[in-house]
């Protein structure tokens, strides 16, 4: 079973607002899009299992053109907060990084 990170050609995280964080998983082409972007281990469910965030917060949102998956979910702390320990969300795809899919 493949890592995610050997079937996308980039994946990267980011702030989306202060109380938001987006990841976007960029496929390497559209058949590894059509083949891995309605994979249950990228889904709202198991994304909120790896973030620590219940699944019905969690907004997913495909992009076919583009072959691109996007997950927005909220942060546990306000950005910049006094216990922020990634502040602009730039590492918390690094998690995703080895996800069988």
């Amino acid at each position: 079973m493949p890592k995610l990170r050997n079937v996308c050609r980039h994946v990267r995280s980011k702030n989306a607002g202060p109380y938001w964080i987006t990841v976007d998983v960029f496929f390497a082409d559209a058949d590894a899009y059509a083949r891995y972007a309605d994979a249950p281990a990228i889904g709202v469910a198991a994304m909120g299992d790896l973030f620590g965030v219940e699944s019905a917060q969690i907004k997913r949102f495909a992009v076919p053109d583009l072959n691109v998956v996007k997950l927005s979910y909220p942060r546990a702390q306000p950005q910049g907060g006094a216990i922020e320990r990634d502040m602009h969300g730039g590492q918390q795809y690094v998690r995703l990084l080895d996800v069988d899919v």
